[in-house]
């Protein structure tokens, strides 16, 4: 490396011999392309740990009821619906335009989850649980882990070069003729292409019993749990950038029993323990204040109150 480039790396940041590169594969392309359009957000967070005592204990008790293999993740899905029912303009996608200062909201009709996924290979990445709203616990239960399934059985760049190229055809409908030019140059030309990758340029298999593009396409709102990934973290997320269009994401952390003080009915001072849930809310501001996440915490406080309700799911 000559002095030019080392001094035009230095002022670029650019690698420099001893740096090793990385190039994107499609996860990390179509993962990119959501964030980057997610940089101009303003999206405020509300963290709080929920007393999910009785939540837990009833969660335990249905799960050793029920004939299917259900998760605390399922029934914090089925949750999720219920607090959008209650706030549904938190089921929204945005559009808005920086130089006009135009935009709209469009409230959807289903609540589609994204949930992410662990692979076999230690990546993670979305999949989206549809129409959830219309689905009981138990089978949002079900084709939460037949996705899960696919998942790890498919192959997954092949199905996400195929939601590629349906994005690269939307762009070129909505007249973007430079942003389809580019994808599609640099998808067969560069180091960074994904051409390359075994079996690209060849539909994924379809039918019954396969993964989908539509399967890994955005979904309506965002479910993380910190906890479905290892049960013995300690902590909480504490910033999760939405995946635009969506304006609200939900992120839990690991359920834990925690000793607290409290009075009892004589009046005296007591020592308990309880099971709480770290929870993030993260919203975009321009839907509105903090009045439109409210009525969402209210609902959820209130199933966690009662949890008996979760046997009507």
């Amino acid at each position: 490396m000559n002095k030019f480039q080392r001094f035009k790396n230095y002022m670029t940041h650019g690698p420099e011999e001893c740096d090793t590169i990385e190039y994107f594969n499609l996860k990390a392309k179509i993962s990119g392309n959501v964030l980057t359009n997610a940089q101009d957000m303003p999206t405020p967070g509300y963290s709080y740990d929920a007393d999910v005592t009785k939540f837990w204990e009833e969660f335990r008790k249905l799960k050793a009821e029920c004939d299917y293999n259900l998760t605390f993740n399922d029934l914090l899905m089925r949750a999720l619906v219920e607090g959008l029912k209650a706030s549904p303009r938190l089921n929204s996608y945005i559009e808005y335009n920086r130089f006009s200062t135009t935009g709209r909201l469009i409230i959807k009709k289903h609540v589609d989850i994204a949930v992410p996924v662990i692979l076999n290979t230690g990546e993670t990445f979305p999949v989206k649980v549809a129409s959830c709203e219309e689905k009981s616990l138990k089978e949002i239960s079900q084709r939460t882990a037949e996705l899960t399934k696919l998942m790890q059985t498919s192959d997954v760049d092949r199905v996400l070069f195929d939601l590629l190229t349906r994005r690269t055809f939307g762009f070129l409908l909505q007249g973007k003729f430079l942003t389809t030019f580019a994808q599609t140059f640099r998808g067969f030309v560069g180091k960074g292409k994904v051409a390359s990758v075994k079996g690209i340029g060849k539909h994924a298999p379809r039918g019954k019993g396969c993964l989908r593009p539509d399967d890994l396409d955005e979904g309506t709102v965002c479910l993380t749990n910190l906890g479905a990934v290892n049960q013995t973290l300690n902590g909480r997320v504490t910033n999760a950038p939405l995946l635009y269009p969506q304006v609200f994401l939900m992120a839990v952390g690991v359920a834990r029993d925690e000793n607290y003080v409290f009075r009892n009915e004589k009046g005296e001072i007591d020592m308990g323990t309880k099971k709480t849930l770290p929870i993030t809310l993260t919203f975009d501001h321009r839907i509105g204040g903090f009045g439109d996440v409210l009525p969402f915490i209210k609902k959820l406080e209130e199933i966690f109150a009662n949890p008996e309700v979760i046997r009507e799911w």
